[in-house]
């Protein structure tokens, strides 16, 4: 459970060093500091200071596209997948991957973290975990006559969840406040988490005896869920004969820091939405719980997520507006995972149902004119726009 990994892409366990490394970081949240708790720490290339701290990034517009192509250098998986991963990144999300064991999920999620050099913890579910294994634990300290707080693999920039459904429904429900409110509660005491701050959990769809299915409340936290799949036959190929085979991720080098993509995620929120792409994507939730084929359907919660998502396609497309083609490309992989069909055959059979009532809904919902989705901003100069 307890394996870390830094920006420099080296591991370091949770020994003695690792504690008190941690604890340095999160202490001043306990002591009152006047910078909210973080002041300012540095691991490997991640940086961490006080919120509103000043970022002087060559041109911020272009991170997200940077991260995009070094992932796919090093990476077999879809530019899709990629592309998918870091939109949720930047629109503030959490990512559910669904698939197969051995198909790189937990590499793709090691990747995000070196590219934006942050700390990435990865926790090794099982049945018996607790949920103080997740949050962390105040240990008494006899030298110095006082608890000290021992924070968990949460405390990270980005969490890699595996096998996240082998874990008992309460050590699933410790998650839930860290995902929804980007904060920690442990004896009474509440410790903020960084920003940005990435839950890419994973599951395996094909085994399920000794696994939890997560209850619908923890599925809607994820801003979206997707599957990498096998790579093609030239990719695999590429990968047996690359230079670094088994280890791809020796050459990756940091593209920004996490000051710059906390920066990103602010400019994002400010991307402009016109009245009718708003009905749109109202059209869509609403349609999802009116058909007879679903017995729930989509939460308020989900059209945030799907504007959010629409948001962080058009700055990546450098746009300062959103189109329905932003709405249309994201809602099935933000929407199908949050609907509760009437016939439910399985995990996986349920998944493509889903998959397959949000695709109907979208033939059957009108989209709006492209001309009306902009909006109009008079003395405003556009933004250079990349492709679609």
């Amino acid at each position: 459970m307890g394996d870390q990994q830094h920006g420099d892409g080296q591991y370091a366990g949770d020994g003695q060093y690792a504690g008190r490394r941690r604890n340095r970081r999160f202490r001043n949240r306990d002591q009152g500091s006047p910078d909210g708790g973080y002041g300012q720490h540095v691991d490997g290339n991640a940086t961490f200071a006080a919120a509103g701290g000043d970022a002087a990034p060559a041109d911020l517009a272009q991170l997200p596209s940077h991260i995009i192509d070094s992932l796919c250098k090093v990476l077999v998986c879809s530019r899709e997948v990629i592309e998918l991963t870091v939109t949720v990144l930047c629109a503030g999300g959490h990512l559910l991957l669904e698939d197969v064991p051995g198909t790189g999920k937990t590499t793709l999620a090691r990747a995000l973290g070196q590219c934006v050099g942050g700390t990435v913890h990865r926790i090794q579910f099982t049945p018996d975990m607790m949920p103080s294994d997740l949050t962390g634990v105040n240990v008494y300290d006899q030298r110095a006559q006082r608890f000290e707080f021992h924070p968990g693999p949460l405390f990270a920039d980005i969490v890699i969840a595996d096998e996240v459904n082998r874990a008992n429904p309460k050590t699933q429900a410790a998650m839930l406040e860290a995902m929804a409110e980007r904060q920690i509660s442990v004896d009474g005491v509440t410790r903020r988490l960084p920003e940005p701050y990435l839950v890419l959990a994973t599951q395996n769809p094909i085994e399920l005896e000794g696994t939890y299915p997560l209850p619908e409340a923890q599925l809607d936290r994820f801003m979206a869920r997707s599957s990498i799949g096998y790579p093609t036959r030239d990719a695999e190929r590429a990968m047996l004969l690359g230079e670094h085979a088994g280890e791809p991720l020796t050459d990756l080098q940091p593209v920004c820091t996490t000051l710059e993509l906390g920066e990103v995620l602010r400019q994002v929120r400010a991307v402009q939405v016109s009245e009718p792409v708003a009905d749109y994507i109202v059209s869509i939730v609403r349609a999802t719980r009116e058909r007879d084929d679903v017995r729930f359907g989509a939460s308020p919660r989900a059209g945030l997520n799907l504007l959010a998502m629409a948001r962080a396609r058009a700055f990546i497309r450098g746009r300062d507006f959103v189109t329905p083609h932003d709405v249309k490309t994201l809602a099935v992989p933000v929407l199908a995972h949050r609907l509760v069909p009437r016939n439910m055959t399985g995990a996986s059979a349920s998944a493509e149902q889903c998959e397959r009532i949000v695709s109907s809904i979208l033939e059957s919902v009108p989209a709006p004119d492209a001309g009306r989705s902009a909006p109009v901003k008079s003395g405003a100069t556009p933004r250079a726009v990349r492709s679609r």
